[in-house]
């Protein structure tokens, strides 16, 4: 399909007839008025959703600072708004609780001026926003989501994790009301808290009222007045106290410590866990908790909340090392609450998911029954053991949302570690992966007083929608499934360590393929006028998502292998542009190669970087040109064809075999699912000798299919095999299958044997034979360079990185080295050049020199520091990213003055130093030896059968 717009997986017409019923036709939903409030792919889709269910007069609130920046026109998709209902405001919350105040009643003055009747606030931080949610309400429109009761009761993390205990889910250990016990320390004596709240004129609680209720109300009146009852420092102190417990309670774990209201990996912290030693144990614990506090602030810092009156409580929580982690989609309309399966969310970075696949009752059954068919007894009963759990986790969800009145769409989210959950958090709005779901199951809505008469909502957005106008009248619906799975890779603005790369431009981008479903705001529409691509650039105001990329199937090993399709041939171009299309790419060829069922912990990503990053660092150290001018050497002396057949053999190999080779090993992640896809076709023994199993010239045939080099109508010469490779490279295929046939339709192994022997087969006469052996050493002839690129992934050790029988990922431990973890970023994405007396800035960004307004800044003038120690934050795409210096030194010269909220672009000089140490650069020709030498060793192996 040409267009995403055509697609019928997602577009459709969802207006309620005349030819429906009158049951039916009572649900209409085309009145509906509503403004649009965030921004990203969701705000499109609500276009597109509101539309095809009639409304005709949808608003979109536009930020300042929004990332859809379309230098020369119009942004396509404003084009489907009248510009009376695009409406601008410098931000979507503010910065400030101040300023959030006054953009609520800014969006609600919006609303009345223009007569819009209710919000939409997808999944940006508004969504689930109480206070929000709440005004609106008081102004007597309607919000789109979870009501303000929902939002208190299920939203804040310490509010949900007290509800669940309640319910008897399944929680994480820890604790859970920080801020209670803050104000207890500072206030033992009930009387003396009493009496401090009648000096601050606060409400002073009944006399009844006593325990964690008075310090509850206490905390509430102090909020609702906008006064604090203790300082950062008190609570830093309270911080660490219950850390120091943690740590005694549980020995040899990690500790997290989580804001109430954060989100999307925003407002976390993991604190690690108490190292070993000689000294007591009570002295370890407290030099492991003493950055407790920092981190604490951190914490509250990212998600807003150092405000005097903001909520400041947070989760300190035992980190589960090993977990994976799902969530339960849930609709409800307070009354009842319906599970429409899971979603598997471990793969991600940064506490940023990055693959999201489908879990279904239907899906895990499936999977079970074929495991059980093909004799893998072991993969079934761990498939069970998840079939079990997603059947608690759903059951745990719809209790939970009847708990909390859940009249929206939300999230159920668990950690899994082997048969036990622990429930996590509810997000009340709609996810970012929503569709996963969507595409797995409908909702099928019947007249209670007569089954045949129905209709059916395909579409969360849709169902979000009609439950905010007729949430009492709806009937529990029942499950309809779709497709078997569903599966989506957030295609981010990240370099390829998976660090947001802020700014950059799009000057091209494919269009989609059959079954793509890309959400992308509306970037791959093209000009209305023009019919061509308009650039974009990434301001990166906001976050680093660019688009979804979703597909489904009829089960999970289709929906991965046409995932893989449309990451091979989706193409991105543009100006200092960075994405993790390729990381996706590689990671989806992994998982299809071992098994699509693996599951992976989320731990997985940054052990997985690191095996990557071991390729990129080996992969450096090899000339091709050079390997290839050996080769051509080599075969000259082994006698076998005369040299200047052998000549011109291999000039016109050249560019066949050297462009696919010098495309591998200069993408690290595509490399990575290369060596996962093809390690079947090879074969490398103990002492690192190598052979093929497969016809090499088939591995290079769908070598250049896995790169996506075929010939493609209009494709750049750079992208694509060049006509006389690809006939060269054709000819070699038809001379081995004319010589299976002519051996009774021998494989490559049978026909490697009978070419072994001078002594021709039945059949064929011996000067046949003699010409057919002498074709196939020139066919061959070259070839032991592509033998490359599975050397350099037995010497990184990256086939040790595997699925055991019972779907558990084996990841060397060595890969879980923190040390060689942080080294192979760097190798992944090298820091920006510098000079010996400057430190520059590692990302573009808001640069901050010290981590509050009140704070002192991380470093001065004439200030020496330490290798590690903190010098500034930069802020991008809505993280907070504190970044420690390279080396020993110091400071100069300041080149920031004024550093607080200062944009900077990435290499961008910051600080003059004076390092301790010079750094010594390696000598060009000592790089060079190296490179030669890893490179002989290499096809030394290749050589040897």
């Amino acid at each position: 399909m040409s267009r995403y717009t055509d697609n019928p997986l997602i577009h459709r017409d969802r207006r309620l007839g005349e030819a429906s019923s009158e049951w039916v036709r009572s649900f209409d939903t085309s009145a509906l008025r509503p403004l649009i409030v965030c921004r990203g792919p969701i705000r499109k889709e609500a276009i597109d959703v509101f539309r095809e269910m009639g409304m005709t007069e949808v608003g979109i609130l536009l930020s300042e600072k929004d990332s859809i920046v379309y230098p020369n026109a119009l942004a396509p998709e404003l084009r489907q708004v009248p510009p009376e209902h695009v409406h601008r405001v410098p931000d979507y919350t503010g910065a400030t609780k101040e300023e959030r105040e006054e953009r609520i009643q800014q969006i609600i003055g919006i609303c009345r001026d223009a007569g819009y009747d209710s919000i939409f606030a997808g999944y940006g931080f508004m969504s689930e926003d109480a206070d929000f949610v709440a005004s609106i309400e008081d102004a007597g429109l309607r919000f789109i989501g979870p009501c303000s009761r929902t939002q208190r009761a299920a939203g804040k993390k310490d509010e949900a994790k007290r509800t669940a205990l309640a319910e008897h889910v399944s929680v994480t250990p820890g604790v859970d009301d920080l801020t209670t016990r803050t104000l207890r320390a500072k206030y033992p004596d009930e009387a003396a808290l009493r009496e401090a709240l009648r000096e601050r004129r606060l409400a002073v609680p009944a006399a009844d009222v006593s325990g964690d209720a008075l310090y509850l109300a206490a905390l509430q009146a102090a909020r609702a007045a906008g006064q604090d009852l203790f300082s950062l420092e008190e609570l830093g102190v309270q911080v660490q106290r219950e850390v120091e417990a943690l740590y005694l309670a549980h020995p040899g774990r990690r500790i997290r410590l989580k804001a109430i209201g954060g989100g999307g990996g925003k407002g976390q912290r993991i604190l690690p866990a108490v190292p070993e030693g000689d000294e007591p144990l009570e002295k370890r614990v407290a030099k492991a908790a003493a950055t407790a506090p920092e981190k604490a602030r951190e914490v509250l810092l990212e998600v807003k909340a150092t405000g005097i009156g903001d909520d400041k409580n947070m989760l300190l929580e035992l980190n589960v090392e090993e977990t994976r982690h799902n969530e339960i989609q849930l609709v409800g309309n307070g009354a009842w609450c319906v599970a429409l399966g899971g979603r598997d969310c471990s793969l991600q970075m940064h506490e940023q998911k990055l693959l999201e696949v489908s879990i279904t009752r239907e899906g895990l059954e499936s999977a079970i029954a074929a495991a059980r068919e093909a004799g893998q007894e072991v993969k079934a009963r761990a498939l069970e053991v998840d079939h079990r759990t997603l059947m608690r986790m759903e059951e745990e969800g719809e209790r939970f949302g009847r708990a909390v009145g859940l009249d929206s769409a939300s999230t159920f989210e668990c950690i899994v570690d082997g048969d036990r959950h622990y429930f996590m958090e509810v997000n009340t709005r709609i996810q970012v992966e929503h569709r996963v779901s969507e595409l797995c199951y409908s909702l099928r809505f019947e007249n209670p007083d007569d089954e045949s008469d129905h209709f059916v909502v395909e579409s969360l957005v849709e169902a979000m929608a009609l439950l905010s106008l007729h949430k009492e009248r709806l009937p529990r619906p029942s499950l309809v499934p779709r497709f078997g799975s569903a599966v989506e890779s957030r295609l981010n603005a990240t370099d390829d360590a998976l660090a947001p790369h802020a700014g950059g431009s799009i000057i091209a981008w494919s269009d989609c393929c059959e079954w793509e479903i890309r959400d992308d705001q509306g970037i791959s529409l093209h000009n209305p006028d023009t019919d061509t691509f308009m650039r974009y650039d990434l301001a990166g105001a906001y976050d680093s998502n660019i688009a979804l990329l979703v597909t489904c199937g009829d089960d999970r090993d289709q929906s991965y292998e046409r995932l893989s399709a449309i990451l091979r041939a989706c193409k991105l171009r543009g100006n200092n542009l960075a994405t993790n299309l390729e990381f996706h790419y590689g990671l989806l060829s992994w998982f299809r190669s071992h098994d699509v069922w693996a599951k992976p912990s989320t731990r997985f990503v940054s052990a997985y970087l690191a095996q990557v990053g071991m390729l990129a660092e080996a992969a450096g150290n090899v000339d091709v040109t050079a390997a290839y001018a050996r080769l051509c050497k080599e075969a000259k002396a082994a006698g076998d064809l005369a040299p200047a057949t052998v000549d011109e053999i291999l000039t016109l190999k050249q560019t066949l075999l050297q462009r696919p080779l010098q495309a591998l090993l200069g993408h690290a992640h595509v490399f990575a699912g290369w060596l996962a896809r093809f390690r079947h076709r090879f074969a490398i023994d103990g002492g690192g000798r190598f052979r093929w199993l497969d016809n090499p010239l088939e591995v290079l045939w769908d070598t250049y299919h896995y790169l996506n080099m075929e010939d493609w109508p209009g494709a750049p010469p750079a992208y694509v095999i060049w006509a006389h490779d690809e006939a060269m490279l054709r000819r070699g295929l038809d001379f081995y299958r004319a010589l299976g046939d002519r051996l009774g339709g021998a494989d490559y192994r049978a026909q490697r044997e009978a070419l072994a022997s001078e002594q021709p087969p039945a059949g064929i006469d011996a000067a046949l034979w003699s010409r057919i052996r002498s074709a196939d050493r020139g066919h061959q002839l070259g070839l032991g360079l592509l033998a490359i690129a599975p050397l350099i992934g037995a010497e990184c050790g990256f086939f040790e990185l595997t699925v055991a029988e019972d779907l558990r990922c084996v990841v060397p431990e060595r890969l879980h080295d923190p040390a060689l973890q942080a080294r192979m970023r760097k190798m992944l994405a090298p820091p920006p050049a510098t000079r010996d007396g400057e430190i520059v800035a590692a990302t573009g960004g808001m640069f901050y020199a010290q981590e509050t307004p009140d704070s002192p800044p991380f470093i001065r003038e004439g200030q020496h520091f330490d290798a590690g120690d903190p010098l500034y934050i930069i802020e991008v795409m809505k993280m907070f990213n504190r970044y420690p210096a390279p080396f020993a030194g110091t400071v100069d010269e300041v080149l920031i003055p004024h550093g607080q909220g200062v944009i900077v672009k990435k290499g961008q000089p910051l600080f003059k130093v004076t390092p301790d140490e010079q750094l010594v650069e390696e000598d060009p020709l000592e790089r060079a030896a190296r490179r030669h030498a890893f490179t002989s060793e290499l096809l030394a192996r290749a050589a040897a059968r």
